[in-house]
């Protein structure tokens, strides 16, 4: 296949997408998520700064052990929810947080030192640390770009009980028809608004799958199977 082929395949289908955007529901879920990641990303950042403050120094007088310890599991069970919440939310494919059960009995110490060798350990705190600034920005584009969309959208309706005015914004709305050329272009804005706040839903997704996972917990995929050779004639 040559590339004016994969051209003639591909771009239509990436128009397809595009225009597909207000009609999926991952667009609507994704959507919900960028929502929540600043007022959970808030609430990560409290906990953690003064869970890890206050233990870091108590540690002196032994109590901040028991307080660091129960960061590090409460930091456990928010990444396991986080994980949930990417995989249903984004749709992401985040692979396992533990390797696959051995069906041996460990000991409490032995449990102890694989929760700190477990890599997704410090990487699901990573992800709720990182979730405060990723989630101001994902909190304003979602604010500011459906908001821009919606009023571009509805200014006939603002213009009718006469309160839509954006002169020197755009373009000055002095009429209905011009207010109906600003719906038209905030249709168009809406599309593209939709699109590229899927994209940070993709960044987001990806970002889940590398922090929140490890891929050498992955089940492996079984086999093929190995076919005979074929009798000699």
């Amino acid at each position: 296949m040559d590339t004016n082929e994969r051209d003639e395949i591909t771009v239509p289908d990436a128009l397809v997408q595009f225009f597909r955007a207000p009609f999926r529901l991952r667009t609507y879920t994704n959507l919900l998520y960028l929502a929540l990641a600043f007022p959970t990303g808030l609430f990560y950042f409290i906990f953690l700064a003064v869970g890890l403050s206050v233990g870091a120094g108590l540690t002196i007088v032994w109590i901040g052990i028991p307080i660091l310890a129960l960061v590090l599991t409460l930091s456990w069970g928010l990444a396991a929810l986080e994980r949930q919440m990417a995989i249903h939310a984004l749709g992401a494919q985040v692979p396992p947080m533990t390797p696959p059960a051995s069906g041996e009995t460990r000991t409490v110490w032995q449990q102890v030192k694989a929760f700190f060798a477990n890599p997704v350990t410090w990487k699901g705190m990573a992800f709720l640390a990182v979730k405060l600034p990723l989630g101001i920005v994902s909190f304003v584009a979602v604010l500011g770009l459906l908001l821009t969309s919606s009023i571009l959208l509805l200014a006939p309706v603002f213009w009718s009980y006469g309160a839509f005015e954006i002169d020197g914004l755009i373009w000055s709305v002095d009429s209905l028809g011009a207010a109906w050329v600003c719906s038209l272009f905030g249709l168009g804005m809406l599309f593209l608004s939709l699109n590229l706040l899927n994209g940070l839903a993709a960044v987001w997704r990806w970002t889940a799958t590398f922090l929140l996972g490890s891929e050498r917990f992955a089940p492996a995929s079984p086999a093929s199977p190995i076919l005979p050779a074929p009798a000699a004639a």
